[in-house]
């Protein structure tokens, strides 16, 4: 049932997709902030209790939903909910426009619109960089936006799956993600990030649920939501590094994955960045991970990214989604057969 679910899910995800700012994320953001509003008194038990509640009712939500539907309709109506859960929990064409835009402005030589196309995505001012920048830039946000959006979203999925949570597992990966930019105390400024070498923070457009802007948010509340969602992302980000080492380079993946590790451990973003980088033989991050030494010497070999290396990271997501096809059919022929 977990492959069928996920197969319909992005089938549809690819006819119709949600928009990035859709009711579904608002109707979210709007539980969050009515908690937050009534709940937030700046003390962390406070802070654990809204972000518990700002997720877990939703998960809970999904899951009992699924336990009715399998007990009194059947395991068919029962997936036919977790379509509808991965629906408004993936998002594969959320971020997947963006990136054909700037791909093909770079691609008709038209840099200025590329770089406005990159600002309009990260709401941040372009102006400043060059050429290579905004490649380099579009791939990272790219790789970065599939992992949060399909291969984060995919993996908790199926692990709470695994152990009869149905859907759950996807409701809290994209919660805490939503939470997390919700409530962030790091607006994005792609010029600092970029100066220092950094992975800007990815900014959520959400419409009328409202903003940092519009409501206070104390700090006790922002530092959980960070920190529960790097906690989080800790094991999904290293899966999908990992998957994309085996559809890619696997000795350079690994070994950029290692090296930045051992820089900053808790830096999920960069981990699957590294990773990309030794899979497709690119130079990305800003250079400011590399390490000296022999890993430093093959990381820094790689090619600085050009045009024709962004059709590379379309190939090597659309390999990763087959890779994970491929292991949960096996996986439910085994227990099938078992």
């Amino acid at each position: 049932m977990t492959l069928l679910s996920l197969l319909f899910a992005l089938l549809i995800e690819q006819v119709r997709p949600l928009k990035d700012s859709n009711w579904v994320q608002s109707v979210c953001a709007r539980l969050a902030q009515w908690l937050s509003r009534h709940l937030d008194v700046g003390q962390s038990h406070h802070a654990r209790l809204i972000w518990s509640l700002s997720v877990g009712a939703p998960a809970l939500l999904a899951l009992l939903m699924h336990w009715i539907l399998w007990w009194s309709l059947g395991w068919i109506v029962a997936m036919l909910w977790s379509v509808l859960v991965l629906y408004g929990t993936l998002g594969f064409r959320q971020f997947s426009h963006h990136f054909t835009e700037i791909r093909d402005a770079l691609e008709a030589g038209d840099d200025t619109l590329a770089r406005q196309r990159l600002a309009m995505w990260q709401r941040a001012d372009t102006d400043h960089l060059s050429k290579p920048e905004v490649i380099r830039l579009a791939i990272e946000y790219s790789v970065l936006a599939a992992h949060q959006h399909v291969f984060g979203v995919l993996f908790w999925f199926s692990l709470f799956a695994s152990v009869g949570l149905g859907p759950s597992g996807a409701v809290v990966y994209r919660m805490s993600h939503l939470l997390a930019r919700l409530w962030s105390s790091q607006p994005p400024d792609l010029a600092v990030s970029h100066s220092e070498g950094s992975l800007p923070f990815d900014p959520v457009e959400l419409g009328r649920a409202g903003s940092l802007d519009d409501q206070w948010v104390s700090e006790p509340l922002q530092q959980w939501s960070a920190q529960a969602w790097k906690r989080l992302d800790w094991l999904s980000s290293r899966a999908t590094a990992l998957s994309f080492a085996v559809v890619g380079n696997f000795e350079d993946a690994i070994e950029n994955w290692r090296a930045r590790t051992g820089l900053d451990p808790d830096d999920s973003d960069a981990v699957v960045v590294a990773a990309t980088a030794g899979a497709l033989g690119l130079r990305l991050g800003g250079g400011a991970w590399l390490p000296v030494g022999d890993a430093g010497a093959e990381a820094a070999s790689g090619q600085d990214p050009q045009v024709h290396h962004l059709k590379s990271v379309v190939g090597l997501v659309w390999r990763t989604v087959v890779m994970w096809f491929v292991l949960l059919t096996l996986l439910s022929l085994a227990r099938l057969l078992g």
